[in-house]
């Protein structure tokens, strides 16, 4: 049976929220704006990053199924594993928490809330990660008698842009994130491994201040920098290696990342040219960045100073995507909003985004920056001061 959390003042409730209480008050506003323009009575959330934006719930243990229902109208109510009602009331301001028992059924318990709340049309999110195709159709099966329509998206429309509390956190964790990568530089040298280097980024970003990453480093060298998202496999640098880094930090799970490069010796001469263009792209990217433009021109802007130089076959993605709250396994927020050719939405102060601008001799070496930026009202504020240049050790 599904437990029901008396409601009221309960010891702990919020003293674990990352933002005060009308912070979320303000956010689940926004939403019933939406859920009542669409028509729908409530707004069922199963993803971790859109139940922590909505009330500021998060654990470890969002493997096991979570819902947030949001009324078109009244307070939320939070389902959870009865294990997590404690951290549940700790990390959100909630009143209404219930709970199902480790042997039962959560679609059944969702089910038992869903009947106690009565909705005639019931919004679902269609886009997360952590209800299996399975469990969707058991739910569909188990509220059959409440009409369903599709509401994924109305909450990354409104994560895009960052409060000014978000923007805070945000600085802080990419503060964290120029920590862990200056460790990392600094160990760089040969005989060191990839793990010594790995372990010496993430210390130094953890030392600084951050919390859970949402993904591990990458930190890959020699050959295997030549392979996307490689990471540290226990090999030791040498002289004439390439070395690539990438980290994302956290500050109550809003993730801010960065990327360099390094060499040890002298860089080929096809190296330099590529780590040239690279930088000149990311400038270019930059420098184009302000309110009202398409994000497809950013990514257009870079992809044109990369085809110049004849690194076409070398850059085959997007030139960057948001950034804000994330949970494993993914640090940003690119399934939200990307900088990509086609992106029509146009850029609006309080974005940030992620730049990484990476060219590869692919299985050979790979040479790449990256920033990741606020959306200003007259263009973008940088959020570390790390020279751009390959790092040579």
């Amino acid at each position: 049976m599904t437990d029901l959390i008396e409601s009221g003042p309960l010891l702990g409730t919020g003293s674990e929220a990352v933002f005060p209480q009308a912070e979320f008050a303000a956010r689940i506003r926004a939403l019933q704006n939406r859920i009542v323009a669409e028509g729908a009575d409530a707004l069922l959330l199963t993803g971790p990053e859109n139940i922590f934006w909505a009330c500021g719930r998060q654990t470890a243990g969002y493997f096991a199924f979570q819902a947030l229902v949001v009324p078109a109208g009244g307070e939320p109510v939070l389902l959870v594993r009865q294990l997590e009602t404690t951290g549940a009331r700790a990390s959100t301001w909630l009143t209404d928490i219930r709970a199902y028992q480790d042997g039962e059924s959560p679609v059944e318990a969702l089910a038992a809330l869903m009947r106690s709340l009565a909705p005639n049309c019931l919004a679902l999110e269609r886009r997360g990660w952590f209800v299996s195709p399975e469990m969707s159709e058991q739910i569909s099966r188990e509220i059959a008698d409440i009409a369903l329509m599709d509401g994924s998206g109305w909450v990354e429309d409104l994560r895009a842009v960052k409060s000014p509390r978000e923007l805070v956190a945000i600085r802080k964790a990419a503060s964290y994130a120029q920590s862990g990568m200056e460790a990392a530089i600094a160990v760089c040298t040969p005989g060191v491994s990839e793990n010594d280097v790995a372990a010496a980024m993430m210390a130094g970003a953890i030392s600084a201040g951050s919390e859970a990453m949402a993904m591990e480093p990458l930190v890959s060298s020699g050959s295997r920098s030549g392979i996307p998202h490689a990471t540290w496999r226990r090999r030791k640098l040498v002289d004439g290696d390439g070395i690539f880094l990438e980290l994302a930090a956290s500050h109550e799970r809003y993730h801010a990342a960065l990327m360099r490069s390094a060499w040890i010796g002298r860089p080929p001469d096809a190296a330099q040219r590529m780590m040239s263009c690279a930088e000149r792209a990311l400038d270019a990217a930059l420098a184009a960045m302000r309110p009202g433009v398409p994000c497809a021109e950013i990514h257009n802007t870079a992809q044109a100073v990369i085809d110049a130089e004849g690194y076409t076959a070398a850059f085959r993605k997007r030139v960057g995507y948001s950034m804000g709250v994330a949970f494993a396994p993914d640090w940003g927020e690119g399934a939200i909003l990307s900088l990509f050719s086609n992106v029509t939405r146009r850029l609006e102060p309080g974005m940030v985004f992620h730049l990484p601008v990476t060219l590869r001799d692919y299985g050979q070496f790979t040479v790449g920056v990256s920033e990741t930026v606020i959306v200003t009202p007259s263009g973008v504020e940088p959020l570390s001061n790390l020279p751009r240049q390959m790092t040579l050790r």
